[in-house]
């Protein structure tokens, strides 16, 4: 039997920031951790608990998005946490190393960079 909020894959810190539709509207807020299963937005926004979700995100590279669908299973005055409908398949942990991805501060550097050339 499989206990509420349970997380069966492990998460990673993560500021990532995503754009999502739920019932209440299309919204972009942060993630604040994520794992093969599922994530955690951080905003001060209400959504309903156990509703659809559809998300699109960048995680590996800022030109390439992520587009994953799930429900929403818990919130706070934090946020609220998602389980996706499939595990995303590139976080799976593989010999105890979690892949690396994207963070809203390397996209910063990366800009610069950019400017330079």
């Amino acid at each position: 039997m499989k206990i509420p909020n349970r997380q069966e894959h492990p998460r990673r810190t993560s500021y990532i920031i995503a754009e999502y539709t739920v019932n209440e509207g299309t919204h972009r807020d942060v993630i604040k951790n994520i794992g093969a299963g599922g994530l955690f937005i951080k905003t001060s926004r209400k959504v309903s608990l156990g509703q659809a979700i559809a998300l699109e995100f960048p995680l590996f590279q800022f030109d390439k998005s992520i587009k994953s669908t799930g429900r929403v299973i818990r919130r706070d005055h934090d946020g609220f946490a998602v389980e996706f409908d499939e595990p995303l398949d590139a976080l799976v942990f593989e010999n105890g190393d979690f892949p690396k991805i994207v963070h809203e501060s390397d996209r910063a550097s990366q800009n610069q960079k950019r400017s330079k050339k």
